[in-house]
């Protein structure tokens, strides 16, 4: 639902009444993962997407009908190669799709409200709604903040309820929090006191963060591509290069930022997250070598660093002499990019970009035509402080496949 905040911020504003359908569990290959979000108004206007297609249409009926009813509803949407008019994936996977009304002027309006606007800022925040367990929690909405966040409150309490148990509220909190650290949208279990097991109550996190930051060190040809590609990915981009003379607004016009500063003394300013991507175009051991120094050592999601093979051995050697250990110099993605075999400054930004894709998501770069693995594969598993995932319960589900 984060992901159409902006959008729904505008309804909320203009006191719409609307129903939304969210992805909240799926199963095998699937178009959209959990968040995913399709919202339809009163006046039946749509906004949004939860499949791709395959079962946009009957997910928008239900959301007329909840908005009709004042009834959430669970359904999941499978695959049955056996009934041609089966409403379905035709990727063969499944999806779980909560459809909850949201009706303006109610106490959970009021706090989906605060959330979406949040979200629509590019600020951290999870909201949390209940997919079982009594009535009373279904269709309500928590707001959780980060602990470091300036709108947090001094006790960390969340905003809204799921129904005015405050020991759920909070161990719902606690999860959220954890989901929140992780980036991550998913379902979890937990009990007011903060178990899984039990009478534990299935709770869908959604998350939303800034966007995660691209720090391109080089104000070469290269790094302007570079840029275009992360903006269109939907990095933060900064360029940093000591040569105020390279390094300007002029050049990089799609930049977040421009920093004019010797790369390793820009990076050790920073406090960056894990999803922080790190690419070193510069090719001179003046700039590259001080720096990878520092990267490698950071647990962030990608250091990439340009050159030939040539000067990839001897950044080696040069880092080695510098202290760093074999398991530090393993994490540094040099040549940088895929082999895609282009050579402009587009392809190759192609082919970088292509590669913090597959690293982030666990790809293997290689053609699909021919691999034997999922087109759509779940993402890593990431640690997760509270709650376990589970299997989305059956209390509001019609199966539909």
């Amino acid at each position: 639902m984060l992901d159409i905040a902006p959008e729904l911020t505008q309804w909320c504003a203009q006191g719409r009444d609307f129903a939304v359908a969210t992805v909240v569990a799926t199963r095998g290959s699937t178009p959209r993962q959990p968040g995913a979000a399709l919202a339809v108004d009163a006046a039946g206007t749509a906004t949004g997407s939860v499949s791709g297609g395959c079962v946009e249409a009957t997910v928008y009926e239900l959301c007329r009908q909840a908005l009709a009813t004042g009834t959430p509803v669970l359904e999941r949407f499978g695959h049955d190669e056996n009934d041609p008019f089966a409403v379905g994936l035709s990727c063969g996977g499944a999806i779980d799709v909560l459809v909850t009304p949201v009706r303006a002027g109610t106490p959970a309006a009021d706090t989906l409200t605060t959330a979406l606007a949040a979200a629509a800022r590019g600020e951290a925040v999870a909201v949390v709604r209940a997919l079982d367990g009594p009535a009373a929690l279904l269709g309500q909405v928590l707001l959780v903040r980060p602990d470091d966040s300036p709108d947090a409150s001094p006790d960390g309490s969340p905003s809204g309820s799921l129904g005015g148990d405050v020991q759920l509220d909070r161990a719902a909190a606690d999860a959220a929090r954890a989901m929140l650290a992780a980036g991550r949208t998913s379902t979890v279990r937990t009990g007011a006191d903060g178990s899984w097991c039990g009478g534990a109550t299935t709770l869908l996190i959604e998350t939303t963060a800034p966007p995660p930051r691209m720090i391109v060190f080089g104000a070469v040809d290269f790094a302007s591509a570079l840029v275009h590609a992360g903006k269109f990915l939907g990095y933060h981009l900064t360029v940093c290069d000591a040569r105020a003379v390279f390094a300007t607004r002029r050049r990089f016009p799609q930049a977040d930022e421009i920093a004019v500063d010797w790369p390793h003394r820009y990076l050790d300013a920073q406090q960056l997250d894990a999803r922080a991507v790190l690419c070193v175009l510069t090719h001179d051991a003046r700039f590259d070598v001080p720096l990878l120094e520092r990267a490698l050592r950071l647990p962030v999601a990608y250091v990439g660093a340009m050159g030939s093979r040539r000067t990839h051995h001897e950044r080696l050697r040069r880092l080695r002499a510098a202290g760093l250990t074999g398991r530090e110099l393993a994490r540094l993605h040099s040549p940088i990019g895929l082999d895609l075999g282009g050579r402009t400054p587009e392809e190759t930004a192609l082919s970088i970009a292509a590669e913090i894709v597959a690293e982030r998501h666990g790809g293997t770069g290689r053609p699909l035509t021919g691999l034997r693995t999922p087109v759509h594969r779940d993402p890593p598993p990431a640690r997760r402080a509270a709650g376990r995932p589970e299997a989305v319960a059956p209390a509001l589900r019609a199966s539909r496949g």
